[in-house]
């Protein structure tokens, strides 16, 4: 493979490491009319779910450069109920060095080994994170707000978003009240996601919609409408703990809302779906929605984002067979 590496190398290595700064979204005064006025195709969504992942085809060096780029939009996340400070710093240490060296040096990154875009751990974590990453460059993201569920006073979740940006979180991912989108109230999610983003102080803000809870694609765009509205850096699909997560049809409807907020407001959001990614072949099909729906500009860390854990294990073992020609047990690529 000494031939092939050095394309990747040369074409697309200074490109991967061009990552605009994160959206800083001011957000606007809610107004009903815009979230009144989504609708949704389902069938149609579903027509092109179903046929976006075979519209495109990319092979060899060109499929270890978007895979490469998918591993650098990776938000690591571990969100166990027995995650312990040694798991975190484990973690932190794959984070800096995803790829093995042997990888890194076939495939011509010495000179800037990629990294993953973030940590995302419990606020307990977010300290120990912060230390394991010092001088990295790479921040760490904490889940707020009484994830998964989203249900204690609101003093609470404002008070933990508080804590983790004074722990050193630089983005904060909180999740909203299911009940608002599901009666309708969006004066009450805007008020709700806007105390939040005030709360957030000057750390980037991420907003789980928990899509799976939210019945159907109308209040999936609608939500998505009202969370942008009121100053979401980002929006993301799932909490990853719903019975259904990330889903093609869910993402072009989330992305779709992304544009029209672009193109009403000038604002630009981020989009991270999260939950049930795990396969290198998932990623790249996240990937093509966003250079076909919003451009390539969508296919960097500052604006896309994967919530997951096994899925950096996925793409390193293809990696491998990029270089070597072979398949490797996953225990060669071990997650920390």
């Amino acid at each position: 493979m000494a031939k092939t590496a050095p394309q990747i190398a040369g074409a697309d290595v200074h490109r991967l490491h061009n990552v605009p700064d994160q959206p800083d979204n001011p957000g606007i005064p809610f107004d009903r009319d815009p979230v009144e006025a989504v609708r949704v195709n389902l069938s149609a969504v579903e027509r092109r779910a179903a046929t976006l992942p075979t519209r495109r085809t990319v092979k060899k060096a060109w499929q270890a450069a978007w895979l490469t780029r998918a591993l650098t939009c990776i938000d690591l996340t571990t969100l166990s109920g027995d995650d312990t400070d040694g798991r975190v710093r484990r973690l932190c240490a794959k984070a800096r060095a995803p790829l093995r060296a042997d990888l890194v040096e076939a495939l011509g990154f010495m000179d800037r080994p990629p990294t993953v875009a973030a940590v995302c751990v419990y606020h307990p974590f977010v300290a120990a994170a912060v230390d394991a990453l010092d001088g990295s460059g790479i921040p760490v993201a904490a889940v707020s707000t009484a994830f998964p569920a989203g249900l204690a006073p609101m003093a609470t979740r404002q008070a933990e978003i508080e804590a983790s940006v004074a722990d050193g979180a630089r983005e904060i991912d909180i999740v909203i009240t299911r009940e608002h989108v599901l009666t309708g109230n969006w004066q009450a999610l805007y008020d709700e996601v806007r105390s939040f983003k005030d709360a957030c102080g000057p750390a980037h803000m991420k907003t789980i919609l928990a899509t799976g809870d939210l019945k159907t694609l109308r209040n999936v765009g609608r939500a998505s409408m009202v969370a942008m509205m009121a100053g979401s850096d980002f929006i993301k699909t799932s909490t990853g703990k719903e019975g259904i997560n990330a889903t093609l049809p869910v993402a072009l409807t989330m992305v779709r809302a992304i544009r029209a907020y672009r193109d009403m407001t000038g604002h630009v959001v981020g989009f991270k779906p999260a939950g049930g990614i795990s396969t290198a072949k998932d990623a790249m099909a996240f990937q093509f929605v966003m250079k076909e729906e919003l451009g390539s500009l969508w296919l960097q860390s500052g604006l896309f984002r994967f919530g997951a854990s096994s899925l950096l294990a996925d793409i390193e073992r293809q990696l491998a067979y990029f270089v070597t020609g072979r398949y490797a047990s996953y225990d060669h690529h071990a997650m920390a």
